[in-house]
């Protein structure tokens, strides 16, 4: 047994133990032993305790002379502890009880155990009144709690056993523990003691040390704690700091147990300290050089690099190109191909790419990064592949209000214009011709790889029905058409498939008229008299009023009905057309 603020005392006239053999023991030399005091004491009195020197130790008893030269007998499982070893030799000076004394044989009876006791109940006391603290091991699980031997048998409540409540009490049995006594009843023989009064003393001492030199920047070491899946929390000896998961390293860490470990020893430092709240926040990665600090003079634009893939968003993949740099290849970056939908089809997470360095903003801690630019660029040798006039196939990527982008290889794409699309219809919308992912055919109408520019035509496929009409049409024909739509200023009529008239109010006769007996109606077919043809406007003029009138002369011979068609057909084509018809609205 010890005691922590209770030394052993000093008995006046005791000896320290001494190596003697037994023949030594059982001799004693006038005025050479030491001991000799102890044989003329002046009283014997039952129940005092007296220092007495071991004789003897035998298989089952331990002779003790406690002086007036009688010698006491003391079983020795008095002097065994918990694993059963004797812990006494003889010479050795021990505590003893007087128990009873046969002042007729001469005899004593002692005990060892109950010196002790008496000893160690005087120093509980002692220990109470002063609350300092007593040490003692524990020695078994109780029902709420352990034993605990501090000189007699102590009640440790499971509560009390550490700062925080202990799940496996068990674990403390066999340990030596300083604890106080906050309960003490000696004619019951109750003793409650607790750890965790030491614990917190303990703990409020290194506080104290720890905040007297706690400051910002000041390197420290503790104990991790907890962890958690932002960070972890660090016992720096009395205060508990954070450890964030953005500081534990330069380079990305996914979870703060792929760097510490519970109960792991480490060296931290500390970055904001608030007195008032008590929070420390604490750095690991501080301890070592920023990475960063190097990138200016490392890597430069047009730099190729190579690295891992660390995380991929909507936007593009960040790419480590060493412990602790990243740069963000941008999903525009990863292939010339512009069908690319997700940064996710192109590359995976832990991937090792190749890079070209685009930009570096080191004091942003920013680094663009580019992968197609590894591989060549198709537009530097697109003269090469492609020329005016050839016929491609491509895949429609994207429709827009003016025409139709086809890719026609990977990171080429080439604009149908919605003029391009058919010579015949007036279209609204490319997607009336076309659909997204539908796979066409067109001619190369104009290329320029420098700005990176191909047109493509749809309707150069085909015939242009509109030069062909042109090309057999005259002036002064009749032509049957249908009425597609009437406008304020006329109606326009279809003459063919994709060949469009106008018939300028003007041009319509009387009967025809709004105001007539049959006036045109939409999806009516009727004969129109051909009063222009315009093939570089792509502009037909129409009247049926010329029409009427040549059929109602009806010249009597042949010759001078012809010569009268001639001249009216030609002062028909030699008239301006109407000022009110804007040129736009003229044009079928």
């Amino acid at each position: 047994m010890s005691f922590e603020e209770n030394p052993k005392p000093s008995y006046e006239g005791s000896l320290e133990p001494q190596e003697r053999s037994e023949k030594d023991a059982t001799e004693v030399v006038e005025g050479t032993d030491p001991f000799a005091e102890m044989q003329t004491l002046p009283e014997i009195t039952e129940g005092k305790v007296v220092q007495g020197r071991v004789l003897k130790v035998t298989e089952s008893e331990v002779l003790v002379d406690v002086g007036q030269k009688s010698e006491g007998a003391i079983p020795l499982s008095e002097f065994q502890g918990a694993d059963g070893a004797t812990a006494v030799v003889p010479g050795d000076v021990v505590d003893v009880q007087i128990e009873n004394y046969d002042e007729a044989e001469g005899t004593f009876t002692v005990s060892h155990r109950r010196a002790v006791r008496l000893k160690a109940w005087g120093e509980i006391e002692a220990a109470y009144s002063n609350q300092t603290n007593l040490s003692g091991r524990v020695t078994e699980r109780t029902k709420g709690g352990l034993i605990v031997d501090v000189g007699v048998r102590a009640f440790l409540p499971g509560s009390q056993a550490d700062l925080r409540p202990l799940r496996d009490l068990e674990s403390l049995v066999g340990q030596e523990v300083s604890c106080k006594v906050i309960k003490l009843n000696k004619a019951r023989n109750n003793l409650v003691v607790s750890r965790k009064l030491v614990l917190e003393e303990e703990l409020n001492e290194k506080k104290g040390r720890l905040l007297a030199n706690l400051c910002e920047g000041a390197k420290l070491t503790g104990r991790v704690k907890n962890i958690t899946d932002y960070g972890a929390f660090v016992d720096l000896g009395g205060l508990d700091g954070l450890l964030h998961v953005t500081d534990m390293a330069w380079n990305r860490v996914s979870h703060p147990s792929e760097v510490v470990q519970v109960d792991q020893e480490i060296k931290v430092k500390v970055l904001k300290y608030d007195a008032e709240k008590g929070r420390v926040s604490l750095g690991l990665k501080q301890l070592s050089p920023d990475p960063w600090e190097r990138v200016p003079v490392t890597y430069e634009p047009d730099q190729r690099a190579s690295g891992r893939v660390v995380s991929i968003t909507d936007y593009g993949a960040f790419v480590e190109i060493e412990p602790g740099v990243e740069g963000l290849v941008h999903v525009s970056e990863m292939a010339w191909s512009r069908r690319l939908k997700h940064p996710s089809k192109i590359v995976k997470l832990g991937d090792r790419v190749d890079v070209v360095v685009l930009e570096v903003h080191a004091e942003q801690r920013r680094i663009s990064l580019s992968m197609k630019r590894t591989l060549p660029d198709p537009w530097t040798t697109l003269d090469q592949r492609y020329a005016v006039g050839m016929t491609v196939e491509g895949r429609v990527r994207n429709l827009a209000d003016f025409g139709a982008f086809v890719e026609i290889e990977d990171g080429v794409d080439a604009l149908i214009h919605i003029s391009d699309l058919s010579w015949s219809k007036n279209i609204n919308h490319p997607s009336e011709v076309v659909k997204k992912g539908q796979r066409v055919q067109g001619v190369v109408l104009s290329l320029d790889a420098a700005k990176r520019r191909i047109s493509m035509g749809l309707k150069q496929l085909q015939p242009d029905v509109q030069e062909e009409f042109f090309a057999r049409t005259r002036v002064g024909e009749t032509v049957r058409g249908k009425v597609v739509r009437k406008v304020q200023f006329g109606a326009f009529v279809e003459l063919e498939d994709g060949v469009e008239g106008l018939c300028h109010n003007s041009e319509i006769d009387a009967a025809h008229a709004s105001d007539g007996p049959t006036p045109l109606d939409v999806g009516g077919e009727y004969e129109f008299q051909v009063l222009r043809l315009d093939p570089a406007e792509k502009r037909i003029g129409l009247s049926m009023k010329a029409l009427a009138q040549r059929q109602e002369s009806s010249p009597a011979n042949g010759k001078d009905a012809g010569l009268a068609t001639a001249v009216r057909a030609g002062e028909v084509v030699g008239r301006e057309a109407p000022q009110s018809i804007p040129a736009a609205d003229a044009k079928p």
